[in-house]
């Protein structure tokens, strides 16, 4: 891994914190990428305080001009990534009537638009060199759809879009594609976005707990080093996701009731 350049965005905090410490930490040439300038460089000398070797870089990925200028800059600087890791989004679990139009707007933007255009840029590199991974952390909102979080589902479902087809069209050219879908994770995500975790369906949390940030960075890692298209963290979410496929219907119902839908009892 000392050989590996690995590019991770959304590395300020949570996950993707904890996935540049946990490369940095194995040796490898990590470029942590975040909006919040302060909290990214303390990550980045967090790791090398450790030994690592971390190059923060700020940019605002609803931008996709700064997007691409500094994806440009990292290839100036420190070359094309080994690993290219998408992992940075945004967006509220709301009902659509208390989602303004910008606030749909800024989901598509990122993790969309933000993994489309950084991908995009590094790709030709990958593709001239015939190697290399790029991965997409979602949640199962890519998979399973239920009450008041309309614009974060939809925002989810593009990201799946993009890893399935990506998989499809990069197939045989050295680039492996790999899909990370984590259930709820113990992160700032919920304290910057307040309302959420109401809006989250309720689940039995012995058989689908809350991961921290370290099991799900080690989920990403593990995954990705082995190559694999899909990674599902709890395991029982890949059940849920082949029940979802064969029995829809049932499943919508029950992801109704879990999230207090009063009128999942008479819906079909």
């Amino acid at each position: 891994m000392a050989s590996k350049f690995v590019v991770i965005t959304g590395a300020s905090s949570g996950i993707g914190e904890a996935t540049a410490k946990r490369y940095g930490a194995i040796g490898a040439r990590v470029a942590v990428l975040a909006r919040n300038a302060g909290r990214l460089a303390a990550v980045a000398e967090s790791i090398r305080k450790e030994g690592g070797d971390a190059t923060p870089y700020t940019v605002d990925f609803s931008d996709s001009g700064a997007t691409e200028e500094i994806a440009a800059r990292i290839s100036r600087e420190l070359g094309a990534p080994d690993i290219l890791i998408n992992n940075a989004g945004a967006g509220s679990y709301l009902p659509m009537t208390e989602t303004t139009a910008d606030e749909a707007l800024a989901m598509i933007e990122v993790p969309y638009l933000a993994s489309f255009n950084l991908t995009r840029a590094f790709l030709p590199a990958m593709l001239a060199r015939r190697s290399g991974s790029v991965a997409f952390i979602t949640s199962p909102a890519s998979y399973l759809a239920w009450p008041r979080a309309s614009a974060y589902i939809a925002a989810r479902r593009a990201l799946a879009g993009l890893a399935e087809t990506l998989q499809s069209e990069l197939k045989g050219t050295g680039i492996v594609v790999s899909l990370v879908v984590l259930g709820e994770v113990k992160t700032p995500y919920w304290e910057h976005n307040p309302g959420s975790r109401e809006n989250i369906p309720k689940t039995n949390p012995r058989l689908v707990p809350v991961l921290t940030p370290d099991e799900a960075a080690s989920a990403i890692v593990e995954g990705i080093d082995a190559k694999r298209p899909f990674v599902v963290r709890p395991a029982l979410l890949r059940a849920v996701f082949v029940l979802n496929a064969l029995f829809p219907r049932l499943v919508a119902r029950q992801l109704r009731r879990a999230s207090g839908n009063p009128s999942a009892r008479t819906q079909p």
